[in-house]
């Protein structure tokens, strides 16, 4: 198998080197390559690519230069299935007869659950670690709605479409705190499951520790078997020369992650293309960016794959809790178009959600991890009337005259008549008959049958299995292997990721121009500037939207 991710500028790696992964930053799935990040660290886009981490993980298990992996890493920014990807690929590694050392300061539920992979795992004495299970939170801004006057206009379709409880309840439904309850137990017994095979735990016992918090200081997570011991960072680099076989004094020769992936060669082209194509962020109109899935930016790159005829398969990567509906239908067409002539399939990241799940639906076979948060079929629509707002705070009104009897149906200066909330309940009707409609269509199952597991209801992958909702449980690399299996190329290919970075220039001047629209915006705002920026979120949420429930994180 070969990769885009690869680089030509291959730099050299001493004998008996250990690769030192320090994950102290955001993790996305495609890492933005910076040319600036040696002359000026501090300017460097920090974010690093799963997909390319993985890949050099890979490389490391076999090359005779690297002895072992030395992981720290507190806390991660990132969510639960990546991490599973990114544990797998450490295990794999370890199957080479190689070890892994974890040490850290203190750590976070994620972290430690990633640390317990290693052969050792050591903290410092005076450190913490968080072992009390997972937690969801959700922001409400009812009260703050009520206080600017501010009257959300909502329609739903759904008993579980929850994304717009913030907007009108104080608290959480019973249906969503039974949806919640579920995904996190699901989530949860997976992550237990895995830490009890690698610390020889039992998994009741692990419950025990983790329900009852039994973990109090660094002292107890010793002896309740969570860590190998605790030791200064002194210790640990002693730890590291015994296992290199090294004098007292040595240098333990360490080489960064930054620093390796440029010593990977690059490799000669096949004739044979998977195309990578990466779905990463909310669902939108228009170009793709950074966190941004742009309908015009993927239809062109699905298009293009599938008429090229060296791409021989087509695995669509999604990372996505949904958006836009128009936009997430526009990219299931030219989906369905391609699955009519070579083999698409979806790989199921953190988030494959509501219009992340119409993405995901169009293809041949969808794979998810266990702890993939997935589901969510249904849809809202949301108008904001601030008709009250800007006249009782601001002094601002306004008029409208009209030709018909329906005025503007998207408007935030008055409030919709009954005649209009019809229209706009009917449209969201229409949306949810043919989401479900095409996802019963895409999994082969009867729309009554859909049904019952839709309303808008999440699910962990493990539950979207048992549902019918996906195919296979495994991770990237499954969905790679089982994309090439179906075009029949075996293992003659090159895997090659979309959309490509922007140019060195471009990303350069996008950054300026955000910073200085940021500054000039805090300026003229003051204290009010956190407030711009929740709306500024909450605006996006107009309209017909196929979105999880707002802000949710599993920590």
């Amino acid at each position: 198998m070969l990769s885009s991710l690869s680089t030509d500028t291959v730099q050299p790696v001493a004998e008996g080197s250990v690769l030192h992964l320090r994950l102290e930053t955001p993790i996305a799935e495609l890492e933005l390559e910076d040319p600036l990040a040696e002359v000026f660290p501090s300017a460097a886009d920090q974010t690093l690519g799963l997909l390319r981490l993985k890949e050099v993980i890979a490389y490391a298990k076999n090359d005779p230069k690297i002895q072992g992996i030395y992981l720290n890493t507190s806390f991660l920014m990132t969510g639960m299935a990546s991490l599973q990807e990114l544990r797998d690929a450490l295990t794999d590694f370890k199957e080479s007869g190689k070890w892994v050392i974890s040490y850290a300061n203190a750590y976070s539920e994620g972290a430690y659950y990633l640390a317990t992979v290693a052969d050792k795992v050591y903290m410092y004495p005076e450190g913490e670690v968080e072992f009390n299970g997972l937690a969801t939170e959700v922001m409400f801004f009812k009260k703050m709605f009520d206080k600017l006057d501010i009257r959300p206009q909502v329609f739903r379709v759904g008993d579980f479409k929850s994304a717009v409880e913030p907007f009108i309840r104080e608290s959480l439904s019973e249906e969503n705190k039974v949806q919640l309850n579920s995904l996190l137990k699901s989530i949860h017994g997976e992550l237990l499951q895995n830490m009890a095979d690698a610390r020889n735990i039992p998994v009741d016992r692990l419950k025990e520790i983790s329900n009852k918090m039994l973990v109090q200081d660094s002292r107890s997570a010793v002896e309740l078997g969570l860590l190998d011991s605790l030791l200064y960072d002194d210790q640990v680099k002693d730890e590291l020369r015994g296992l290199l076989n090294l004098g007292s004094e040595a240098n333990i020769p360490l080489v960064k992650y930054s620093q390796y992936k440029k010593s990977i060669p690059g490799t000669a082209s096949s004739g044979n293309e998977i195309a990578v194509i990466v779905a990463d962020g909310d669902i939108m109109p228009g170009k793709a960016d950074n966190g941004v899935v742009g309908s015009a930016t993927i239809v062109e790159l699905i298009r293009r794959a599938r008429t090229n005829d060296r791409v021989k398969a087509i695995v669509l990567r999604v990372n996505s809790p949904g958006g836009a509906f128009q936009a997430a239908d526009m990219m299931w067409r030219e989906l369905m178009l391609a699955a009519e002539t070579k083999p698409v399939i979806a790989s199921m990241s953190d988030y494959a959600a509501s219009g992340g799940y119409y993405l995901a639906m169009a293809c041949d076979t969808i794979v998810a991890r266990p702890t993939t948060i997935t589901g969510s079929i249904g849809v809202f629509s949301v108008l904001f009337d601030l008709s009250h707002f800007l006249d009782s705070k601001i002094g601002i009104t306004t008029e409208e005259v009209k030709t018909g009897e329906v005025g503007e149906l998207i408007t935030v200066t008055r409030s919709l008549t009954e005649s209009e909330k019809n229209i706009w309940q009917k449209q969201t009707d229409k949306v949810y008959e043919t989401f479900t409609r095409k996802a019963a269509d895409g999994r082969g199952m009867s729309q009554d049958d859909l049904k019952k597991i839709a309303s808008g209801r999440v699910w962990s992958g493990l539950q979207a299995k048992d549902n019918g909702l996906a195919d296979v449980i495994g991770g990237f690399d499954d969905a790679v292997a089982i994309a090439a299996d179906k075009a029949g190329i075996g293992e003659d290919y090159r895997l090659r990721y979309y959309p490509q970075p922007k140019p060195l220039l471009d990303r350069l001047m996008g950054n300026v121009e955000d910073e200085l629209r940021t500054t000039m915006l805090k300026q003229e705002l003051g204290e009010q500037y956190p407030w711009f920026q929740q709306w500024e979120r909450i605006r996006n949420y107009q309209g017909v939207q196929a979105r999880m429930p707002l802000e949710f994180k599993v920590q």
